[in-house]
């Protein structure tokens, strides 16, 4: 009889976690099994620095492994309880338990560390990260999931109690598509948007609603979005499977009749086997078709389809540092590349002589357009399309060579073309946004020839995730 195969997986005992990596992951190190090499790095799930486990790896790669812990020898003196009873099994608010203040220091360090080893530029110090204001119920947009099929939680599995409801509107379970975790208080966002939610599943439960199923593509009630303002105003947008006239006016009329709140009160049908909205027509059921965010004395028009930060409040400070940073004029002519939905260019539009605006949804573009003509700003200009097909030597010839220009990138950071193309432009300043601090580095090393980095500023946007918004001042050697 054969022996047992070796798993090609193995599990490391009294690991100390160390660190906390850039994506959300911690680190810890273990000797080597590579007899060039002293360490290896591990990353492991639901721990935090300062906690002693045994670790299952689960991932391997060339030059790290990824696992879980399966026995906690002593947990970190920086543990704090979290807050919200759905952590450690819902894919959002990794860093609950942490302080808020751990959380800001780790997020410093990611920053700092993360600019010197890929950029290997000269850096000036970082400033310190700014907190968000509200680190509770600061988000103005979530989007909860249908589904028949809940995921059940380990006491669930383990119990001798019969389960009867599998019906969920909530989050997927990080790494499983076809799996929802029913959620019965989020912290992300302000009220009503847990009453609503738990009021449209009941509804849909008492009346015998079909909830989607993600694995056979079937089912009625898909998604709910909900998408609130500083300004007091919610907007509501449920997307069916199926177009059942009598059941949709029946739930959407229940919803309207119950929160007298809500502004804007939309529904999609989406048949496709993917939950993306984009490509399909909103129908406006009852309120306005919009609600509006606000920034100083700026007014925007948020739609069912309008991009805009998630985080309004620290949007506006994040903003204002990068006016700070560009230290505009009169007579500037700024390009604001990746503009989305024109938020920093009418933002800023009020300092400059002309805002030139480039980004490649073309319904953000509309927005923006909308968003200037609303202010009666007269002087933005917006292009939709790719960006290094817009922005070439004959555009920037006919709309006039920038001053400053202000990049903020998806987290694939800028196209080479795109660089290039700033680095024979030469504009005196260039702002740098970006969500991802890796390509960011990546970038301003291609930069460096002509531009130093005379300041930088993380900013802190999702409160209790790995995630975090930096801003680069580079100024023209």
């Amino acid at each position: 009889m054969a022996g047992h195969k070796k798993s090609r997986y193995p599990k490391y005992e009294n690991v100390e976690i160390i660190d906390l990596a850039i994506e959300g992951k911690a680190v810890g190190k273990v000797k080597s099994e590579d007899p060039d090499k002293k360490e290896l790095i591990i990353f492991v799930n639901k721990v935090v620095p300062g906690d002693i486990v045994d670790v299952q790896i689960n991932k391997k790669k060339k030059n790290y492994k990824e696992g879980y812990p399966i026995k906690f020898h002593k947990y970190s003196e920086k543990r704090i309880e979290p807050f919200c009873k759905h952590f450690g099994i819902c894919g959002g608010c990794t860093r609950q338990q942490l302080s808020y203040e751990d959380q800001l220091f780790y997020k410093q360090i990611q920053v700092t560390e993360t600019l010197k080893r890929i950029s290997k530029v000269e850096l000036p110090d970082t400033e310190k990260i700014l907190a968000s204001q509200n680190t509770q119920f600061y988000r103005n947009k979530l989007e909860y999931t249908f589904s028949n099929s809940r995921w059940l939680t380990e006491d669930e599995v383990n119990s001798d109690k019969e389960i009867k409801e599998f019906k969920a509107l909530g989050f997927h379970i990080p790494g499983r598509y076809d799996k929802v975790l029913d959620i019965e208080e989020c912290w992300l966002q302000a009220s009503p948007s847990n009453e609503i939610r738990l009021f449209i599943k009941n509804f849909a439960v008492k009346n015998n609603y079909n909830f989607f199923n993600l694995y056979k593509v079937e089912g009625f009630l898909r998604n709910l979005i909900i998408r609130t303002s500083v300004t007091g105003e919610i907007l509501i947008i449920v997307s069916f499977f199926k177009n059942e006239k009598e059941k949709i006016t029946e739930l959407l009329d229940a919803v309207s009749k119950e929160f007298f709140q809500i502004t804007s009160l939309n529904y999609v049908i989406n048949s496709k086997r993917n939950d993306s909205i984009t490509d399909l027509n909103i129908t406006h059921y009852k309120g306005k078709e919009y609600i509006t965010e606000q920034m100083d004395d700026i007014i925007f028009k948020i739609g069912p389809k309008s991009f805009y930060q998630t985080n309004s409040i620290q949007a506006y400070n994040l903003y204002k540092i990068v006016r700070e940073f560009a230290q505009l004029k009169k007579s500037d002519i700024v390009y604001d590349l990746y503009t989305g939905t024109g938020t920093i260019a009418n933002f800023i539009a009020k300092d400059v002589k002309h805002v030139i605006g480039i980004e490649y949804v073309e319904e953000s573009i509309k927005d923006a357009k909308i968003n200037s003509e609303i202010n009666s700003i007269d002087n933005t200009e917006f292009f939709a399309g790719d960006m290094k097909d817009i922005l070439t030597y004959d555009f920037i010839s006919e709309k006039g060579k920038p001053d400053i220009i202000i990049v903020d990138p998806p987290r694939a950071g800028m196209h080479k073309k795109v660089v290039q193309t700033i680095l024979n432009t030469e504009p005196g300043k260039i702002v740098y946004v970006s969500c991802n601090v890796a390509t960011q580095a990546r970038d301003i090393e291609l930069l460096d020839n002509k531009y130093k980095v005379t300041k930088i500023q993380p900013v802190d946007m999702f409160p209790h995730t790995h995630h975090v918004e930096n801003v680069i001042l580079l100024e023209k050697r």
